[in-house]
């Protein structure tokens, strides 16, 4: 008997989605890569600060810190005006390649060409500045690639995944690059020419990255796939921005759930809270190392089946089941945490594979949170373009971006004053210190704690958020129907003309 064929999502559900090839996401998703490259090389900056520029390292922190503020605010700026403009060569590459290049010119002003040449640091945050601005540009015209590539529902999370692939591996990657290939070379001392050499290799790759990404990219990049649905076509405004952040109701919810996530996963990644929960409970502070790379290949087929589990069930119920997951799996880690001695988890092999393969799932489960919110963040574009007739994928990514870095900037502060609290007002934690009840209550709190307090404040946000995957595929039939009357009319115009 024959088998019958499955059917696409466009035949299933009665809509005529835009898709991209695999090989079109893989390579524009490398956008992603590139940032990440950038990302582990910004990581060394504090040293940069104090041996090429003789700032001292509490100022450095605070240089850093304020920075990050500076980030949150241009974004919204600069999506609005990406937004605005249209190129008939398309315009997200061009954002991406001019990114990149303000980018690489900041960074090879700080790390190749200035140190030891006597500037100090006022010159030292002037660049930082510019490469916050080249970052941003270049991260919001990589974020927007995902909605304009594809509103296949089936086929939207998996945008996702080849982010999430290439946040986890490239990193990993050029960190051996700089402390296993570089470092070395320089009598494993991180000096002003180890830092250059590291910046040269990483700008060098980067450029590869940016290449291939801008070849993804290219056959969606063009000017029809930017189009609003109304008649008249006035671009984007500050108007239009702060009618999004007050009417749409679905990103506001939206928001409050990855937010909520997202700053507590970053407390709990804290080194202090490490180095708490792994080196003076568990007695092991390279166990947290260990942790995070034997989970990175377990961690992405998380995020493949997380993805397809999306796919079919719509962003919101994904979003929403693994959430559930997390909080139950979550609280059951806690638990054991507080029933059993930790310190003989490592003396005891079946509390081992208990403690660590509850920690595996959980990060597997969160994994595929992540997928499913940057799917949900697809789905709130094209339920702007449909309730206001505008198309507004830069906007509605950096006022993300924008409440985030808001939020979770205090991810360190709530840490550091959680520890001050318990003694630790003028040293840090180190892990030969001795465990006792506070810093348990403490650890567990910082480490489990918030996070599930993060995952039941998503599950509240999220029973009131509308977008399910019925009223997405009735979103994307409404925004064909819009579309109809207005090619018409610019088929009508075009005729006009040519007559």
């Amino acid at each position: 008997m024959a088998r019958t064929p499955k059917l696409t999502a466009s035949e299933a559900d009665g809509v005529q989605y835009r898709r991209a090839a695999t090989w079109q996401i893989a390579l524009a998703q490398l956008n992603n890569g590139s940032a990440m490259i950038f990302y582990t090389l910004i990581g060394l900056l504090s040293y940069l600060q104090n041996a090429g520029y003789g700032i001292a390292v509490a100022v450095a922190g605070i240089i850093l810190t304020a920075t990050r503020l500076l980030d949150g605010v241009i974004d919204p700026l600069l999506a609005m005006v990406i937004d605005k403009v249209t190129f008939s060569f398309g315009k997200l590459r061009f954002f991406l390649v001019v990114g990149w290049l303000i980018r690489i010119f900041a960074i090879l002003m700080l790390f190749v060409w200035a140190p030891d040449k006597g500037f100090g640091a006022p010159f030292f945050i002037a660049m930082y500045a510019l490469y916050i601005v080249g970052s941003s540009t270049n991260d919001i015209a990589g974020n927007m690639m995902g909605p304009v590539m594809t509103n296949d529902p089936r086929q939207r999370p998996m945008v996702g995944v080849w982010g999430t692939v290439y946040s986890y591996l490239v990193p990993t990657i050029f960190s051996l690059i700089s402390t296993v290939l570089i470092l070395p070379r320089h009598g494993n001392q991180f000096t002003v020419g180890m830092l250059k050499e590291t910046a040269i290799v990483f700008v060098i790759c980067s450029f590869f990255f940016q290449l291939l990404a801008v070849i993804g990219i290219s056959p969606a990049d063009k000017p029809e796939n930017f189009r609003h649905i109304e008649h008249n076509d006035e671009g984007v405004s500050v108007g239009d921005m702060l009618r999004f952040v007050r009417d749409n109701r679905a990103f506001l919810r939206y928001t409050v759930a990855a937010a909520s996530d997202k700053v507590a996963q970053q407390i709990g990644a804290q080194a202090v809270v490490t180095t708490m929960l792994y080196g003076i409970l568990l007695g092991n502070i390279q166990l947290a190392t260990i942790l995070s790379v034997g989970s990175m290949l377990p961690s992405i087929i998380f995020a493949i089946f997380g993805a397809r589990y999306a796919g079919k069930h719509g962003s919101k119920k994904a979003f929403v089941t693994w959430t559930w997951a997390c909080l139950a799996i979550g609280t059951a880690a806690l638990a054991l945490c507080f029933a059993i001695d930790m310190r003989s988890i490592l003396k005891s092999l079946p509390l081992m594979i208990l403690f660590f393969g509850l920690q595996l799932v959980l990060n597997g489960s969160k994994m595929c949170v992540t997928t499913a919110a940057g799917a949900m963040r697809a789905d709130i574009v094209d339920h702007e373009l449909d309730r206001s007739g505008k198309y507004l994928p830069g906007v509605v990514t950096a006022t993300y971006n924008f409440i985030d870095q808001i939020v979770s900037s205090s991810s360190a502060a709530i840490a550091l004053g959680a520890v001050a609290l318990i003694g630790y007002t003028t040293v840090m934690p180190q892990p030969t210190d001795a465990p006792n009840g506070a810093i348990l209550v403490t650890a567990l709190f910082l480490f489990f704690g918030v996070q599930i307090i993060g995952w039941v404040a998503s599950l509240f946000a999220m029973a009131g958020y509308k977008l399910t995957r019925e009223e997405m595929i009735a979103v994307q039939k409404r925004v064909a129907d819009k579309k109809v009357p207005i090619a018409d009319d610019l088929e009508g115009v075009t005729t006009q003309v040519a007559i």
